[in-house]
């Protein structure tokens, strides 16, 4: 291997296998050998140098040594060493146990003011025996006397948390970190932090779209500039197909540059900078990726180039003639007549593909067409200003190299064998030949490295028929062209020629210029290992010389404040309120910009701000409020980001980039109609704006920017969602029920006519063919779509290859769901007028949901509840107009193909909302409202409610035990055994996504209601808190409130949901003691509190109305930031010092476990008074699996518990037959019982309810002659034809439907803030859509339609909770 040293040009190295190894310091005159300790790395680089010239000397070398173990094997791991003499004398170690060391001055462009001698290395944590470590014990050390005495371990600003590391580079100016996510249940995503200044570290923020993840060996950091650190993305798994993302100035936020990007197997992709030429780059796109991804077909590349850093590309526009003159075959101007270029994946030279150091000259070898062809059919081109004209030199592929600074170019024919070159002197325009007298293969064309040598070699191989006797068959040719010009150019023989295009010409705030040679000068540059000088002139400061200051957030053209700004001390005084501060004007000039303030903008001048915008001093509360003209018709923030948008009845959008605080119209100059947004909804930074017409706005960066685009037609007029997301391809829609686009909306393909619905199959957990599609479709095909009726069958059509190939699933559907594993479908058997439950796992093959006899599902309605602990939840409707609504609630076994009644007289309203809501973040709790006087309501028409809370999910239902005392201290009226506490629960929300409980405080939960035998009116109700998970609760004031959660929980918040108020009440102990804000001296009728999605923010908005202006809305912005700013300490190895505690549902009750098993949670303790922000907590930890007891069990298929609790036989109804199979190597099988175990439960042992009589399972003893006979003469084809057959029926193949007791293993999931939530009707509510707008036409203003029954927090939609009906036409 030999490697140079990348900052003396005097110095190389020569490393060979072993351990003795070679150094020259006269550029090759001289070699000189030294030994090392240890054989080098199978690494790329194994030495890494210092860039400072006074320590060239410095080098750090990876070795691997290796120690026998066995007679037959070794031990090996990575040893580093370092030299402080270019190996003069014996290296020293530095670490052992590494992977990567690397001096933090090792590239000129990161500049920072560390010390100099500072090492990074990725090393472990602990020694091994046997050479192999758990990668959780890979970590980033640091030291700055070589590890004597100085050693560190760099936590990137993450804590402990900063392990796993993978690799470490320096890139341009940034220093980069990947590590993997070793956070449980995470896929393998990497994780990239990134420095400047080797003080903080960052993470590197992608845009949020499932494309945009990184995975290991799935991602590239490409040749970045000292702008922007760009990054290429493999969009899926098993591709070559990847995105090209670049930052900004510090390296920590993307933006997506250039999609498709092409990459070869080893991680290479087309992309290369222009050597000396700032912002100028080539790259390579599939152009038909599409059909390469989804029927493999063979890549069409097309090549693009950039002038301005990657923030936009554009194709090489070619030369209208060939190299004869003579024109090309097609029209340059056209789109599919452009010049594409073989790239990095297929080099055919050493060294840089386009490119060296003679300014602005480019080649390279590609086609004129609308894609590149294959290399032999191309033909050879060459740039004189840097990719921006271009011409053919040579027909046929050529190998090409510079020399003399570009005033020398050449070329060898790179497709045969020959005996000439061609050589040009003056920039392209004329071509010479040169003879060298043999024939022989180019393999390989260079001259120095710098391109300043008038000399050349070229390395071929002779063909058979030309050999000569005696020769050989590889030749070296050295061609030198001193002779040829005999005068150096002198100062008249340069000119000033200007880098990149007119439309780009400054970047960075400069120009960009070299003295060149003139073209037409017969002159030899000279000055050999000097490369050119580059020059730069100033530009006047522009918008894009500048970018958003620290604190502050793009929004638009405009960077607005993330909070209130934060001022020096003394510079606001509390006392006068009209006081003023010179403050940031949000923006600042990028850092290394040398652009002329003077002659240009001052954007980042400092101006006049009231103190009311300084940040406030420690301990206080500070508000902002923000009057909007109409009310509000939909909103939702963005996930993960302090973005929300606001849609008001007036039709007009309105965004807010940090939490409340400013507010902005959106696109307030378009004049456009907004009927309803949509949040991606596997993409976090993608939202939609539907227009009524078909145009509608998008955004891939949380709002920063919109962009139009036009839609195949108009939002439907049928209710449905307008669109429909792809879980893997952020760019994959369905537009309502007849388009979908792979380009986000560029260009859109028609499914079919005639559907009603559409969708993706694949869903986040419903594993299944990425390019299937879902859809509804009417059989007859005719007439008016508006009136079709049940004499035109819905059928479910499922079409993969993009519904190219389409296999009819189902005749008649009334529709269908995903969500979970499951695909569920509502079809409709005509003979009976009844609904059958179809489940599959695949997408392709269903199974038929049983049901118990006494229960067919003829009612009309149901509600698909709930799935995140492997069994569905359903409500089947039982009772409506004329009596009131209520229905059962019926629980399915793991695979959902039987199901049982869990609960009776369950609650629903008439908009298919279900009063069933389970808690987050602890699996196994929900609460229900029944209906108590179910005999007497069809004649009274007034439903009485009780509440019932379950802890075994569903397994038993229980009233909800009351507290014993009130907020102020006195005893309930009602003392008796029936009293208990209700709950108002989901249908009577004003928002579909509220809850009772938060992702970020496991156990916490709120809710309004009263202590007494039914449910009181909801103005007759109290506020309520549990810290338990629902076992035992609180009251904690009076009158009904709204309520939400702050920074997970270390904030409470409620205001008045009677009446119009001034004031909120907020904790900071969760719900001890209560302080009270004012807001306001105008009191507001609040209709909802809203914060961020994850509940980790300590600011809220308020959003009502005045009681004078009702049509209108207000927007109160409420801010607990600087109540204390004391960061939580989270320490599990010193417990006792830190600000959580470990806690367990098991604490103060009788049971100790929660589906079998005892689970323990960190959570805030609640008397610390410190900000949890961001801080990763560990997740939950199971401490053991308990022994099985009744809670662990559900009733079997027909059975349901009575009075006593106990599971009976249904009247009428048999048991289920035996099941005598056995599986592996169980001994025993059991006869089926009255119990079934709940299939999330980890119980072991204990009272096995589930088991019946035992009976042995056949064995192998006993058996005769025939039986080994015929074992042992058996093929092995039938072998593996019966273990397949096993496999399948065995339900372990995927989609197939596992059968109850089938499934041998077990996994437990957390139920994550996203888990199912509640019931929400799809043609409802679908994170907000045209569903509301063409609801709140019906009931009126979402703002002013609701019932007055509020007091939830705010989530997004789960879009899998969904109700499916028919309407009979009689």
């Amino acid at each position: 291997m030999l490697i140079e040293h990348p900052f003396d040009n005097s110095y190389a190295f020569v490393l060979t296998k072993g351990k003795t190894h070679y150094r020259t310091d006269d550029r090759g005159k001289t070699w000189r050998a030294f030994t090392l300790p240890v054989s080098p790395a199978l690494v790329g680089r194994p030495l890494s140098f210092h860039s400072d010239p006074k320590k060239y000397g410095y080098i750090l070398y990876q070795g691997t040594k290796c120690e026998p173990s066995l007679p037959w094997e070794s031990n090996c791991h990575d040893e580093t060493y370092y030299t402080k003499d270019a190996f003069s004398n014996d290296p020293k170690l530095l670490l052992s146990e590494t992977s990567r060391c690397q001096f933090a001055h090792s590239s000129k462009d990161f500049k920072h003011d560390a010390h100099d001698d500072l090492i990074y290395c990725v090393a472990f944590d602990s020694v091994s025996s046997d050479g192999i470590h758990a990668l959780s014990a890979s970590r980033l050390f640091s030291s700055t006397d070589f590890f004597e005495s100085d050693r560190r371990v760099e936590d990137l600003g993450i804590g402990k948390n900063a392990r796993g590391v993978v690799a470490l580079a320096i890139v341009s100016k940034f220093a980069v970190v990947a590590l993997r996510d070793l956070a449980p249940g995470n896929d393998g995503e990497m994780l990239l932090y990134v420095s400047v200044d080797t003080k903080t570290w960052a993470k590197a923020q992608f845009p949020h779209a499932s494309s945009a993840k990184l995975r290991e060996n799935a991602y590239t950091v490409v040749e970045s500039t000292t702008h922007s650190l760009a990054v290429d993305v493999i969009l899926q798994d098993q591709s070559t197909i990847g995105t090209l993302f670049v930052s900004n100035s510090n390296g920590t936020f993307f933006i997506e540059s250039l999609k498709d990007t092409n990459r070869n197997e080893i991680g290479y992709v087309d992309y290369e900078n222009l050597y000396g030429i700032e912002g100028v780059g080539l790259a390579n796109i599939v152009s038909n990726a599409k059909e390469v991804e989804s029927r493999r077909e063979n890549k069409k590349l097309q090549s693009r180039i950039t002038f301005d850093d990657g923030r936009t590309w554009s194709r090489l526009r070619p030369p209208s003639t060939d190299s004869d003159g003579h024109r090309i075959d097609c029209n340059p101007s056209d789109d599919d007549c452009s010049l594409h270029l073989h790239s990095v994946t297929l080099p055919h030279n050493f060294g840089r593909i386009f490119s060296s150091p003679a300014p602005g000259l480019v080649m390279g070898v590609g086609s004129i067409g609308d894609y590149l062809l294959p290399y032999e059919e191309c033909d050879t081109f060459l740039s004189a200003n840097a990719g921006v004209d271009w011409k053919m030199i040579r027909q046929d592929a050529h190998k090409y190299e510079f020399g003399d600074s570009g005033s020398i170019m050449v070329v060898i024919n790179d497709e045969e064998p020959t005996d000439e070159i061609r050589y040009s002197t003056n920039f392209g325009k004329t071509w010479l030949k040169y003879n060298f007298g043999i024939k022989v293969r180019a393999r390989i064309l260079t001259t120095i490295p710098d391109s300043t040598s008038q000399k050349f070699i070229i390395f071929g191989q002779i063909g058979r028929k030309d050999q000569q006797q005696d020769k050989g068959r590889y030749v070296s040719l050295f061609i030198d062209f001193a002779d040829t010009r005999t005068r150096e150019c002198q100062p008249d023989d340069f000119e000033d020629w200007y880098a990149r295009s007119n439309n780009h010409d400054c970047v960075m705030g400069h120009k960009q210029w070299y003295k060149r040679r003139k073209a037409d000068a017969n002159c030899y540059v000279g000055h050999k290992f000097s490369d050119p000088v580059e020059h730069e002139d100033n530009c006047p400061c522009a918008d894009e010389d500048y970018e958003c200051d620290y604190n502050f957030i793009r929004q638009g053209e405009q960077c607005v404040p993330a909070g209130p700004e934060p001022i020096p001390p003394g510079v606001c005084s509390s006392t006068d309120i009209d006081q003023t501060f010179m403050g940031s004007s949000g923006f600042r000039r990028i850092p290394g910009n040398t652009c002329d303030r003077e002659r240009g903008k001052k954007k980042d001048d400092p101006i006049e701000k009231p103190c009311s915008q300084a940040q406030p001093q420690e301990g206080k509360v500070i508000h902002q409020t923000f009057e909007f003209s109409h009310t509000i018709a939909q909103y939702a923030y963005f996930k993960n980001s302090k973005t929300i948008l606001v849609r008001l009845t007036d039709h007009t959008v309105w965004q807010s980039s940090n939490e409340g605080y400013t507010w902005q119209q959106v696109l307030a100059d378009k004049n456009q109609r907004f009927v309803a947004f949509y949040h991606h909804a596997f993409s976090n930074d993608r939202a939609y704006l539907i227009t009524d017409t078909s145009k509608y706005w998008y955004t891939t960066d949380t709002g920063k920017n919109w962009y139009p685009l036009d839609a195949p037609l108009p939002a439907n007029i049928f209710g449905l969602q307008v669109l429909h997301f792809h879980p893997l391809k952020s760019d994959y829609l369905i537009w309502s029920e007849a388009f979908y686009t792979l380009d986000n909306g560029r260009s859109w393909e028609r499914i079919d006519e005639y559907m009603r619905n559409c969708a993706w199959a694949r869903d986040s957990e419903l594993l299944i063919d990425p390019n299937q599609i879902l859809c509804e479709s009417y059989k007859i095909k005719e007439g008016n779509q508006r009136y079709f009726g049940m004499d035109n069958p819905l059928e479910l059509v499922g079409g993969t290859d993009f519904y190219s190939q389409t296999t009819k699933l189902f005749d008649h559907v009334v529709g269908f769901a995903k969500f979970s594993e499951f695909l569920i479908v509502a079809e409709y058997q005509t003979a009976s007028q009844s609904l059958d439950l179809q489940v599959s796992l695949d997408g392709r093959t269903f199974a038929t949901g049983l049901f118990p006899p006494t229960l067919r599902l003829d009612q009309h309605a149901y509600t698909i509840l709930e799935s995140s602990t492997k069994s569905v939840f359903l409500h089947v409707t039982l009772s409506e107009p004329p009596n009131p609504w209520w229905g059962d609630i019926l629980k399915s076994n793991s695979n959902g193909t039987y199901f049982g009644v869990s609960v009776d007289y369950v609650n629903r309203n008439e908009n298919g909302y279900v009063d069933f809501e389970k808690m987050i973040g602890i699996d196994g709790i929900a609460l229900i409202n029944v209906i108590s006087n179910a005999h007497e309501a069809p004649l009274s028409g007034r439903k009485e409610l009780q509440t019932r809370i379950t802890h075994n999910d569903g397994g038993t239902w229980k009233p909800i035990t009351p507290p014993k005392v009130d907020s102020l201290g006195n005893k309930y009226e009602c003392d008796r055994t029936s009293c208990a506490l209700q709950i108002h629960g989901f249908t009577e929300r004003y928002d579909a996504r509220a809850t009772y409980s938060t992702p970020s405080v496991p156990g916490l939960l709120m809710a309004v209601g009263n202590v007494g035998e039914k449910l009181a009116p909801y103005t007759e109700s109290d506020t309520f808190l549990s810290r338990d998970g629902g076992f035992t609760w609180e009251e904690v004031h009076k009158d009904a409130h709204l309520w939400e959660f702050g920074d997970s929980g270390s904030v409470l918040i409620m205001v008045n949901d009677e009446d119009a108020t001034d004031h909120v009440m907020f904790s900071t102990d969760e719900g001890l003691h209560w302080r009270e804000y004012r807001f306001t001296d105008e009191k507001v009728r609040v209709k909802a509190i809203v914060t961020v999605p994850s509940d980790t923010s300590r600011r809220f908005i308020l959003m009502g109305s005045y009681p004078r202006a009702p049509a209108a809305a207000v927007a109160i912005h409420i801010d607990f930031t600087a109540l204390t700013s004391r960061q939580c300490i989270l320490n599990p190895d010193d417990p006792n010092h830190d600000d959580f505690e470990l806690w367990s549902p098991s604490e103060e009750r009788q049971e100790q476990c929660l589906f079998g098993r005892q689970t323990l949670y960190h959570r805030r303790r609640r008397e610390a008074n410190c900000v949890v922000g961001q801080l990763e907590r560990n997740k939950a930890q199971v401490i053991h699996n308990c022994e099985c007891t009744p809670a662990d069990f559900e009733c079997e298929f027909n059975y349901r518990r009575n009075a006593e609790g106990e599971c009976v036989l249904g009247e009428g109804l048999a048991p289920r037959p035996d099941d005598d199979s056995c599986r592996g190597d169980e001994e025993f099988w059991y006869e089926r019982t009255a119990y079934r175990l709940m299939s999330y439960s980890s119980c072991e042992g204990g009272n096995r309810l589930d088991q019946g009589t035992a009976h042995r399972c056949p064995g192998l003893k006993g058996h005769g002659f025939f039986f080994w006979f015929f074992v042992l003469v058996i093929p092995f084809a039938f072998t593996a034809l019966i273990g397949y057959w096993y496999y399948r029926r065995s339900g372990l193949a995927r989609g197939t439907i596992r059968l109850p007791g089938s499934d041998g293993s077990r996994s437990y999931s957390e139920s994550g803030p996203l888990a199912t939530l509640a019931s929400v009707p799809w043609f409802l509510i679908g994170l907000g859509g045209i569903a509301w707008e063409w609801a709140s036409s019906r009931v009126g203003s979402i703002t002013t339609g609701f019932r007055a029954r509020r007091g939830y927090r705010h989530v997004p939609v789960d879009e899998d909770a969904q109700i499916l009906r028919f309407e009979d036409e009689e």
